[in-house]
């Protein structure tokens, strides 16, 4: 009984500590608008919601395709770099050094203009789905080598001890740890994937952001505009952070019991 009372102080506790914040954040915009002279006006977007939502689905698309193969990508560039083969292990070093060490932005071009044309991917869609999966990827492999390095050696002794088969030891042992140890890092990758894809705009992919430059060009709205692509790509990023959130403490769980 007074776990549970404990237990609604606490989220009453929280739950007034957030609205405490967003009081703050809304005095603060409200002050700044007024301070310039501005009005928010967010009606003038009604009439391109099918423009929007559209955009708005194909940013997601984009986004979970990106998560897919850019999480294949840093697993194998992740046990790649470990290799015993050494041409193996500095081509996936070099892969990872040359994506973190250069903007984007150039990958982008370069990747579209140059690679793309030369071995014929010429859908703009999948194109920036597959070098916005390149560039995370490096990333992430960084995160799960990382993750790897720091699973404590006795714990695949503990295994081998009880019986435990590699499949058995890498499904019962070394996954649980590993996701409970890169899970936040991921879910900041996670996150920068969704904002990323705003850069594909560049070669013309009709994402969020290339929806909403066409619309401020229409309807010279800029604040309204951009306020409100914030709060969408801030929708996708916190659901993607509670979701990786919600996983990390099952993980956490998994290896306490």
């Amino acid at each position: 009984m007074m776990r549970s009372t404990t237990d609604r102080l606490s989220i009453a506790k929280k739950l007034l500590s957030g609205l405490a914040v967003a009081v703050i954040l809304y005095i603060f915009l409200t002050l700044s608008l007024h301070m310039i002279g501005h009005e928010m006006n967010f009606a003038t977007l009604l009439p391109f919601k099918q423009r929007l939502w559209q955009g708005f689905l194909l940013t997601l698309v984009i986004a979970v395709l990106s998560l897919i193969l850019s999480l294949l990508i840093g697993a194998l560039a992740a046990i790649a770099q470990q290799s015993k083969v050494l041409v193996v292990s500095y081509l996936a070093k070099t892969y990872v050094q040359i994506i973190r060490g250069t903007p984007l932005l150039v990958q982008i071009y370069f990747f579209y203009y140059i690679i793309g044309t030369a071995w014929g991917v010429s859908n703009r869609y999948i194109a920036g789905a597959l070098i916005l999966s390149i560039f995370e990827g490096a990333y992430i492999s960084e995160i799960i080598r990382g993750g790897l390095e720091s699973i404590d050696s006795q714990q695949y002794e503990i295994a081998k001890a009880i019986g435990l088969t590699p499949a058995q030891t890498t499904r019962l042992v070394t996954f649980p740890i590993l996701m409970s140890h890169i899970l936040p890092a991921l879910a900041g990758q996670f996150a920068s994937i969704i904002k990323d894809s705003s850069l594909l705009s560049v070669i013309a992919v009709i994402e969020l952001t290339q929806t909403i430059q066409e619309i401020s060009a229409q309807n010279f709205r800029m604040f309204e505009n951009y306020f409100f692509l914030g709060f969408l790509y801030f929708v996708m990023t916190f659901t993607v952070s509670m979701i990786t959130r919600w996983l990390e403490r099952i993980y956490k769980h998994a290896n306490n019991t």
